[in-house]
């Protein structure tokens, strides 16, 4: 079952929120979720390290967007990959960019202002080049193969994109 991480109280800080997944069917939810809630124009740095399952989450997300999940693939070869579905996703992969000015050279700043889903996988090689308006979500791996999501709302002024979040979370349960 999909989970806040203090067991079935989530843990909202300064716009944060925490979870775990125990399995792909709750990763699903949670990709489900943040397609309904997350508005367009918005930037997800993603962040984790090799298999946290940040493609994964793409994957999930792009799905309830009415995308073959099959057609998403982590783009760390060819850099940016673009999805159309109800919603369309930019997936971009900063694993194998050499600098700031490779990565922008992408077009980025025009992904950045569409109306579109940005997910950057590897946000931490590129952060001078996002949005400090975006959304941050941090994947790890606990024990037993247990996804950590660690969700983090950026935008200047409250969204209640968080609580959004949380409240469809629990709706679903």
């Amino acid at each position: 079952m999909l989970t806040p991480t203090n067991h079935e109280q989530s843990v909202v800080i300064l716009n944060r929120f925490l979870l775990e997944s125990r399995s792909e069917a709750e990763t699903d939810r949670l990709g489900a979720v943040l397609e309904a809630v997350l508005p367009e124009h918005i930037v997800i740095g993603l962040y984790g390290t090799l298999g946290a399952g940040k493609t994964r989450l793409v994957q999930a997300v792009a799905a309830a967007a009415g995308i073959d999940r099959k057609d998403v693939t982590s783009p760390t070869f060819v850099l940016c990959q673009q999805y159309h579905g109800r919603r369309t996703i930019f997936h971009l992969d900063a694993y194998r960019i050499r600098d700031d000015d490779e990565f922008l050279e992408l077009g980025v700043d025009e992904m950045f202002i569409s109306p579109a889903l940005v997910f950057v996988e590897w946000a931490d090689r590129v952060e001078n080049c996002l949005p400090q308006s975006r959304i941050d979500l941090i994947v790890s791996l606990g024990a037993d193969d247990v996804r950590l999501f660690e969700i983090i709302d950026r935008q200047p002024t409250p969204s209640g994109l968080i609580a959004s979040i949380e409240r469809n979370l629990r709706s679903q349960r």
